[in-house]
């Protein structure tokens, strides 16, 4: 490649070389050069690694030393994207294989495929088995396969693709077979065994650095009025750029309009919009155009934007996967970031809905399907375990994946706030008693809202028409507060003195008599404090933030030129370091952490500029 020879002449450059050249970085983080030492001798790995950690360098830094091309397979071509115009920005020739390109723009590819232009090439994995694709391959060497989102390959994860499953006939199908790496950032055991058998991996090394990210701050608040809570969150984060993601795309499209009547720059992505339009959208929110999107999960995966400070969940997720998956595009960039869930009763039926009511997979048989829902109801459980916690967030999440955490962070919703344990063992025996009685009366067992709402001594027609206003617990607990009953009720399930059915009832279990009759008493921790949000904000002094607004614009300028996302050109995290130090030559820029020779000389003279300009005219 042109670049390389430029860079570091004949001699084929080291890992380190390429690591500050390129990135701009030091040393590699934690994990990054133990799988790129094993790429590099010939050994297939498993990188599981958290958003943000560093995931292409593993692949890229070997794909630059190896003789021949890298295959990376991804599933969107927002992903494939953005990852190529970041090879670009630092002088590396990537091409990208997708829905996206026009007839003549994909011959063009196929033919620099053929003359060995590039190093690396993405290709979306339905697009593996076309024969332009397979023909301009056959005049190269492929010696690597890197599978990003691998967990996309188990029908066990949260973004289970079919098309995913023929990547190991792709690979057969090769002359000789070339290292095969897969990465993720959330696997759970069962995943993380279903990606190393469904690509056929030979005695793969694994790394798993940990999934916990420091820099993001956890909480779940409980809001009576949710969208007048949500205008609250974002006056205070109207200079920040988030994500708000919601269960339905009618409440996208309401959100989105409430947003935009009260002036906020935003924009609204779901899979009923026209691919132009969502394509629109998602360039608005890439570029900085709009400050904060409103989207259904069908935005993200692969979303490279790095200086997301918030996402906020209007609505609750089906699992932790997809929840950890969607707060983790927060704080990219290593900076402080916010992930906040807005949680009510209605999102546990709206995630109900989607398990009953599956969209269809004509690849999967009756059986596997049923295996899935059955996986999926799971989840979903595990998710109203974080959801009703009283203990750190943070921890919930990592004991989740497997992973030892200490009992405080100091840095979510939880450990953030004051609470006092209270007995609520008399709650608690009515609410079981409740739920016994009910069972004699019908025959059957009847969800937590009835229960709730009997002891209560609520109204309700379907309560009424049941006969449940009848039995001995109707009203036992009308003078607590519907929410703390149900509360009481969520906790009962969480520690397993209830359990949810199939048929969304909730039954006693075996450890319900101990409560039930008296011989063990039961405590809650309950708040005894109003709840907090965090809001994170960068510490800096005035003349720092009007140079990292001065830096912004002219970084808005290049990218404008080279055609490429602000973020993709130089990082927040960056720029504010840029902004804090100041640096007045090329020597002093390059120590700044994550700019390399390539982007210093494109770029550097720009922002030299900028600083030179802003500093003559605070002395005028």
């Amino acid at each position: 490649m042109i670049i390389l020879e430029t860079l570091f002449g004949s001699k084929a450059p080291d890992k380190y070389e390429l690591l500050r050249n390129y990135y701009g970085h030091m040393s590699f983080r934690q994990g990054q050069e133990a799988l790129i030492d094993n790429i590099m001798a010939g050994n297939d790995a498993v990188g599981i690694m958290p958003t943000g950690g560093g995931k292409s360098v593993c692949y890229q830094i070997p794909a630059l030393m190896m003789d021949g091309i890298t295959i990376v397979v991804s599933p969107l071509v927002s992903l494939m994207n953005d990852q190529v115009a970041a090879l670009k920005t630092m002088g590396i020739r990537g091409a990208y294989i997708n829905s996206s390109l026009t007839f003549p723009q994909l011959l063009k590819v196929y033919d620099r495929m053929k003359t060995g232009e590039y190093r690396i090439i993405y290709v979306a994995p339905e697009r593996l088995a076309s024969e332009g694709f397979l023909a301009a391959l056959s005049y190269q060497k492929v010696s690597m396969v890197a599978v990003d989102e691998a967990h996309c390959i188990s029908q066990w994860g949260n973004d289970f693709r079919p098309s995913y499953l023929r990547i190991s006939e792709f690979i057969d199908f090769l002359p000789e077979r070339p290292v095969v790496a897969a990465f993720t950032a959330t696997a759970t055991d069962e995943v993380r065994n279903d990606i190393i058998r469904l690509l056929k991996l030979k005695d793969p090394h694994v790394e798993i650095t940990g999934y916990d990210r420091k820099n993001l701050y956890f909480d779940v608040i409980r809001p009576k009025n949710k969208l007048k809570e949500l205008f609250s969150l974002l006056n205070e984060r109207r200079d920040k750029s988030g994500i708000i993601y919601c269960s339905t795309r009618k409440s996208v499209e309401e959100i989105a309009a409430a947003l935009e009547a009260r002036g906020y720059a935003s924009t609204c992505y779901h899979a009923g919009m026209e691919q132009e339009e969502r394509q629109r959208n998602q360039d608005d929110f890439q570029y900085d155009r709009k400050r904060v999107m409103v989207a259904t999960n069908a935005f993200g995966m692969g979303i490279d934007k790095s200086n997301v400070s918030y996402v906020i969940h209007y609505n609750m997720p089906k699992s932790i996967e997809a929840y950890y998956q969607e707060a983790g595009r927060a704080g990219r960039d290593g900076e402080e970031a916010e992930c906040i869930m807005m949680f009510s009763k209605r999102d546990v039926q709206i995630a109900e809905y989607f398990i009953e009511n599956p969209e269809e997979n004509e690849e999967l048989t009756e059986e596997q399907q049923e295996a899935v829902k059955q996986m999926n109801i799971k989840r979903l459980h595990a998710m109203l375990g974080y959801v009703g916690t009283r203990d750190c967030f943070r921890g919930k999440l990592l004991e989740y994946f497997g992973e030892k955490h200490p009992p405080f962070c100091g840095k979510c919703g939880n450990c953030g706030t004051d609470f006092k344990e209270q007995d609520i063992t008399k709650e608690a025996q009515m609410l079981l008693s409740c739920v016994k009685r009910a069972h004699t009366l019908l025959g059957y067992y009847v969800g937590e809202n009835l229960i709730v709402n009997t002891v209560f001594g609520s109204r309700l027609s379907r309560l009424k028409e049941l006969g449940l206003d009848t039995i001995t617990t109707y009203a036992v607990g009308k003078n607590y507060p519907l929410e703390y009953l149900r509360e009481v009720c969520d906790y009962l399930i969480s520690l397993g003195y209830l359990k949810v059915n199939e048929h969304k009832g909730i039954e006693l279990t075996e450890k319900s008599g101990t409560v039930l009759f008296g011989k063990k008493k039961l405590n809650m921790k309950v708040r005894a404090d109003t709840k907090r949000v965090i809001h994170v904000t960068r510490e800096s002094t005035a003349n720092t933030k009007n140079m990292f607004e001065v830096l912004r614009q002219a970084r808005f300028n290049l990218s404008l030129k080279e055609h490429v996302p602000a973020y993709i050109i130089l990082t927040d995290a960056v720029l504010n370091e840029i902004a804090i130090k100041e640096p007045q030559n090329m020597d002093e820029l390059l120590q700044i952490p994550g700019i390399g020779k390539t982007k210093a000389n494109k770029y550097g003279k720009a922002f030299l500029d900028a600083i030179k300009t802003a500093k003559e005219n605070q002395k005028s």
